[in-house]
């Protein structure tokens, strides 16, 4: 009696060791590192990079082991997070603005761990800190870019006026400035932009026949262009975060145009400042015609090496059919020769622009120009000596595909002329969380600590300890040897816990740990349940070995009745919460159903191994 059968316990130890080897992970603390990456997806790293950090790092002095060569980056660590920023410096000083240089914490799990799929578990802000980045928009960009639009629109709309203009050019980029030969001209011209452009504050000037019109964006304007392009901004870095999987992130804005990321955990911090930090987005241009005026239309080289070389570059009109911010959905696809593209579907308004322009260009080619801007940041002294760093824009356009229009084009088409699918999928992933309405720069970047600080983790950690404790110390003391059994199940629904946490990747935070503490809880409550019932058994006269097994199997529907409730309140959490309620709904959960598996079946294993198939004169309970 109360025997289990040789499978059963064949499945507890493997169960057991399975959670073991998945929970040592965390029992390995990262080490602070430096990540270097290209700019591109499509970049590789060579071991001549890592001999040039080496070189930066050791010219400044810079301590560090385990230097580390991967496909698409270098790894550096450090003996130290102090060491973290200078180290960072020096390596970007060093390779320049072609590669990406960002903090990060280095695993130390074992590699037969890893080849496993085996992890520590993911923690947040709150307790293991993370990768802070401060990042500055851009706004006199949207204010430029806004100005430049509105000029081709006045022309149009003065030339439907017949308002003949000798020119129209943007000054300073604020300032929109109209030239006319008549007083009439000049009339009928400012009647429309009055009518037509509300935004802008109206000024006349000028005498004879060089009379002039300005137009000057009011200070309203501004900022609600620049709220616009803050508020955008804020809405893409948070796609963008959400497409890279980051666990409990922290997007925000901070004053008028900074906003702040904030991601917790060892992650890939050097991928996440390329995709969070990069500025990329496209243009439609028709290919200028060879009698087109210079004024009228611009330069630029191909971005592939290989058509760079064998073609150099086109020319294509000013005139922008559309840009990235009409995409709604990119997604990588291949062509009929398996080279890489990405599928493309615009709004409506995109696609009805799109089918305008094309309709009315069959034959001709349409160029698909790629923008990105840079920040490169440079340090001088100034005239007091102090260093101080500067950002140096730079604005990179180049073709990605020149091809000829075979039909009027609508919502959806593709791009290609990629180099990799590694490109595709990072233009896909740019393009599909939104464009960016201004270039941003990082002004500020540091690995935080944990923002509750070390004392407060100390003792969330601390009650976790003295609750299992007292647990096991009460579990003893009332039930003796069938506390010893309900002890050693509780160690293990700990580990299982904690295993199936690093597995899931769920995240782990100061009310997580609170989770825990009300899992421990939980988890010996089943045991008292059925140690209750087997102690009413003896009580009623019942033999030892019925009442164990009239306690484990009376008490079992009480056991998955009140585990059940539980579970669905915590599901219920889960669903209509955020933030920290939702990890303290993760770990209840989770241990709830450790706990179920360890209090029924692994209690009673031990039991079944004390005491099964045996005669028993009396219970030590």
């Amino acid at each position: 009696m109360n025997r289990y059968p040789i499978w059963k316990y064949f499945l507890i130890f493997a169960v057991v060791a399975f959670g073991l080897v998945y929970a040592a992970p965390n029992l390995y603390k990262p080490d602070p590192a430096v990540q270097i990456s290209g700019q591109s997806s499509a970049m590789t790293i060579g071991p001549e990079v890592l001999e040039q950090v080496e070189k930066a790092l050791d010219t400044a002095g810079i301590e560090y082991f385990g230097a580390e060569v991967g496909d698409r980056a270098v790894l550096v660590r450090l003996n130290s997070m102090e060491a973290q920023l200078p180290a960072k410096r020096a390596i970007q000083e060093a390779l320049g603005s072609d590669y990406v240089v960002a903090l990060n914490l280095a695993s130390t799990t074992p590699e037969w761990l890893s080849g496993i799929g085996a992890g520590p578990m993911k923690l947040g802000l709150d307790l293991a800190g993370g990768v802070h980045f401060l990042m500055e928009v851009d706004t006199n960009t949207i204010v430029k870019t806004n100005m430049e639009s509105d000029v081709q629109e006045v022309k149009t709309k003065l030339r439907a006026a017949k308002a003949r203009y000798r020119s129209v050019d943007l000054i300073n980029d604020r300032e929109i400035v109209a030239r006319f030969r008549s007083e009439e001209l000049r009339s009928l011209a400012l009647s429309t932009l009055r009518r037509d452009f509300p935004q802008f504050q109206l000024r006349e000037s000028g005498s004879g026949e060089n009379l002039e019109i300005r137009a000057v964006l009011s200070e309203q304007e501004i900022k609600q262009l620049e709220d616009y392009a803050v508020t955008q901004n804020l809405t893409t870095l948070r796609n963008r975060v959400n497409e890279l999987g980051v666990a409990e992130p922290i997007v925000q804005r901070q004053g008028r145009n900074r906003i702040v990321v904030e991601l917790p955990g060892v992650q890939d911090t050097a991928e996440a400042k390329r995709i969070i930090g990069k500025t990329a987005n496209l243009e439609y241009r028709m290919e200028a015609r060879p009698d087109e005026l210079v004024t009228n239309k611009e330069y630029f080289e191909y971005r592939s090496e290989q058509q760079r070389q064998m073609y150099g570059g086109a020319w294509l009109e000013r005139k922008i059919i559309i840009k990235g911010d009409s995409v709604t959905n990119a997604r990588v696809g291949y062509d009929e020769s398996g080279f890489p593209q990405v599928n493309i579907t615009l709004d409506s308004r995109g696609g009805e622009l799109m089918h305008r322009a094309t309709w009315k260009n069959v034959g001709r080619r349409m160029g698909t120009l790629f923008i990105e801007t840079r920040f490169t940041p440079q340090t001088r002294d100034d005239a007091q000596g102090n260093a101080v760093t500067e950002q140096i824009k730079t604005v990179d356009k180049k073709i990605i595909s020149l091809a000829t229009v075979q039909s009027a084009l609508g919502k959806q088409f593709r791009i290609t002329g990629l180099d990799s699918p590694l490109e595709a999928q990072e233009l896909a992933l740019l393009l599909r969380a939104g464009a960016l309405a201004a270039p941003m720069y990082f002004v500020e970047e540091r690995v935080i600590g944990p923002s509750l600080g070390a004392d407060n983790i100390k003792v969330g950690v601390q009650s976790v300890q003295i609750g299992l404790l007292a647990v096991i110390i009460c579990m003893l003391i009332s039930y003796r040897v069938f506390g010893l059994a309900a002890t050693i199940a509780l160690s293990v629904n700990m580990v299982l816990l904690v295993a199936v946490m690093s597995i899931l990747g769920a995240t782990l935070t100061l009310p997580g740990i609170a989770g825990i503490v009300l899992t421990v809880g939980m988890a010996v409550d089943a045991n008292v349940l059925i140690f209750s019932r087997i102690r009413e058994e003896l009580r009623n006269g019942m033999p030892p070995q019925s009442a164990i097994t009239a306690g484990f199997d009376n008490a079992y529907s009480t056991i998955v009745d009140a585990n059940i409730t539980t579970l669905i309140v915590a599901l219920i959490l889960y669903a209509i919460g955020s933030g920290p309620v939702q990890g303290f709904a993760v770990t209840l959960s989770i241990g709830i159903l450790t706990s179920m598996f360890s209090a029924i079946m692994g209690t009673r294993a031990i039991i079944n191994l004390f005491y099964g198939g045996r005669r028993v004169r009396k219970l030590w309970i």
